[in-house]
């Protein structure tokens, strides 16, 4: 690559916190004509992965993807979207169909009336929360799509396989073995979209590539209850407080104790709103004295107290 590649600790460290919520996921058999329609879902992701036969993409704004077995796509936006044989062939929602029950998160959808289908396919919808790295979400495409044979994903080829072979066997658990291999095939898509610079638009990208920063930043990541000073973080970076903090001012655009307690932040409305952990809980692990305290900078940063988030999600 052109580029230094971002830290491997702290990206490690920043996927660690990915987190994917809500997990619909389909097992799909098509006969040869099939039109499935995906409606669109603002703050959800999708993602497919056609284990054997063909089908087509067909984007919302008309655009006509050809899809062959092995292929990946992943959709951060949650974008309307069609999965066809054909443009002519007709098109149903995909909530019309009669589903059978895998798993608590997996179903199977029967489009044919053949014992041979013509296509399978995995579909996946879910909130798509990159914990650390969510600020990068609006950057990304509508529509990413995975060939895993190319240089940045090859690591995806195995696991794209051991997909097809779960999908095709119908082996005792195989639906739950197909969403965790699901999980891992979006973590390496992001992976890959951030090594190649993220259309090298981000101020938190170019943090990530820089050495002196990045130890910042994962030192933050890993102790979000510490309370930092910034003369520490510069200590972490091996630059001298001056220096570090207009670095991080110029590179990230915010001063670091103003990134610090935007993460305390971020990291408290998952606890509050997922792990449904008390508040006098999330304030003591994120280091504030009292819960009124937190609550108030809870509030500060985020618009809403505590107490909201937590009911938000239930």
């Amino acid at each position: 690559m052109d580029q230094i590649a971002p830290s491997s600790d702290l990206m490690s460290e920043l996927l660690l916190g990915m987190r994917l919520r809500g997990i619909q996921y389909r097992r799909i058999h098509t006969g040869a004509s099939f039109g499935f329609a995906f409606r669109a879902k603002p703050g959800c992701a999708y993602f497919h992965f056609l284990a054997t036969g063909t089908a087509n993409l067909l984007t919302e704004d008309g655009v006509l993807q050809p899809l062959s077995a092995g292929n990946a796509i992943f959709l951060p936006h949650g974008n309307a979207h069609q999965i066809i044989s054909s443009p002519d062939a007709p098109v149903q929602d995909i909530n019309h169909y009669n589903v059978v029950s895998l798993s608590e998160t997996v179903c199977a959808v029967t489009a044919s009336s053949s014992s041979a289908p013509h296509a399978i396919f995995f579909s996946g919808c879910m909130e798509f929360d990159l914990g650390g790295l969510q600020g990068l979400v609006p950057l990304m495409p509508e529509l990413m799509m995975i060939d895993a044979t190319s240089q940045r994903y090859l690591e995806l080829m195995p696991i794209l396989t051991a997909m097809e072979h779960e999908a095709c066997t119908g082996r005792v658990g195989d639906a739950g073995i197909l969403a965790r291999l699901a999980d891992v095939v979006m973590a390496a898509i992001v992976r890959g979209w951030v090594e190649c610079g993220c259309s090298n638009s981000s101020a938190f990208v170019t943090a990530l590539r820089e050495p002196k920063l990045s130890r910042a930043i994962l030192a933050l990541h890993r102790q979000p209850g510490r309370n930092w000073t910034v003369a520490e973080l510069a200590a972490e970076s091996g630059l001298s407080r001056s220096v570090f903090a207009k670095r991080f001012q110029e590179t990230i655009g915010i001063a670091p104790l103003h990134y610090a307690g935007e993460l305390r932040m971020r990291i408290a409305h998952t606890w509050l709103s997922y792990d449904r952990m008390p508040i006098e809980r999330v304030a003591e692990r994120l280091g504030y004295t009292s819960q009124a305290a937190f609550s108030r900078a809870y509030k500060r940063i985020t618009g809403t107290p505590p107490g909201y988030s937590r009911r938000e999600n239930k």
